[in-house]
């Protein structure tokens, strides 16, 4: 689950003013020199013009087309992966033909063995014992194929102990079908299982605020779970999308940069029964410590928060 907050966003917190009225002195707290800096007035303007292209949209899809790909073939080593990431139009139309192929197929096979043997040419004669009973054509033998896969047996053609042949492909068919079903049923249920859905009870707070909090400059934002069932060791992260350029002069377009959201102490880990108010501390580590706050509007930059954990209900 992801979210993206865009520099223009950010806010700060004005400054405390002395009560005239007290006669105690409210002291301002010592900003650091990013927060100190004045917001030009014409940067809501600027924002406003500038549209910047998301390298994750808003409802979590990455906005990244892998273009080029000469080595097609890897797709189809992973064929399952690549079945439950097809869209859901695909993966019903693969699931039906693979289906309707099958019987096909193995329809055509009992047709042949049939014909060759000379079913055919008895139908009707008591006296001859053929491979399976009441097949008298294309159509009766795409319907035995069928009942024969789906182990329905209605009973009205059965094949008989004469046929050697039929009965390895019967072998051969009832091990196949239960192979396919096995494939393209876990293909669906996986499929039906994705936690995308899930994500659209976790809400984010529109904006990311910078504010002082106990006395350190912090960017903050919320996040919480809108259902009754939990997520079960949930854990959350972020990275900063930006453009860097390294003391060699290599250019890096979209260079990833992790924002402690508290790794080293554990807050990390959320407790997620309640909205829960995540915060980064600005300081040297952190990489919003060199722009400032006049700056940082400007700066072409997103934010990527990511909440993993596993669902209660479902696993």
């Amino acid at each position: 689950v992801c979210l993206f907050f865009m520099a223009a966003n950010v806010l700060e917190e004005d400054s405390m003013e002395q009560d005239i009225e007290s006669p105690v002195t409210i002291h301002q707290p010592k900003l650091p020199k990013q927060a100190r800096e004045d917001l030009p007035k014409n940067i809501n303007k600027e924002c406003a013009k500038r549209k910047i292209q998301r390298y994750v949209r808003k409802d979590g899809k990455c906005n990244v087309h892998h273009g080029n790909v000469r080595e097609t073939y890897r797709y189809l080593t992973d064929i399952f992966t690549t079945l439950v990431d097809l869209k859901w139009r695909f993966n019903l139309l693969i699931f039906v033909m693979v289906y309707t192929v099958t019987w096909l197929f193995f329809g055509m096979i009992w047709w042949l063995i049939a014909y060759m043997r000379g079913d055919m040419d008895h139908i009707g004669d008591s006296t001859w014992t053929p491979c399976v009973s009441n097949l008298n054509g294309f159509v009766s033998a795409f319907l035995f194929s069928i009942e024969t896969e789906t182990t329905i047996g209605y009973g009205y053609r059965v094949i008989t102990d004469k046929c050697p042949e039929g009965i390895i492909l019967l072998l051969v068919q009832s091990v196949l079908g239960s192979i396919v079903n096995a494939f393209m049923v876990g293909c669906m249920f996986v499929k039906i299982s994705q936690p995308k859905k899930r994500a659209e009870t976790l809400v984010f707070s529109t904006n990311a605020v910078i504010s002082m909090r106990d006395g350190k400059l912090c960017l903050m934002f919320r996040v919480g779970d809108l259902r009754n069932s939990h997520i079960v060791e949930a854990s959350i992260r972020a990275k900063l999308i930006k453009s860097k350029q390294t003391k060699e002069g290599e250019f890096i377009p979209l260079n990833q940069t992790d924002i402690n959201v508290g790794y080293y102490t554990g807050d990390d880990r959320l407790f997620l029964v309640s909205p829960l108010i995540i915060s980064h501390e600005i300081n040297q580590q952190s990489p919003f410590w060199e722009i400032s706050k006049a700056q940082l509007p400007k700066e072409e930059l997103e934010i990527v928060v990511i909440l993993e954990g596993m669902v209660e209900a479902t696993g």
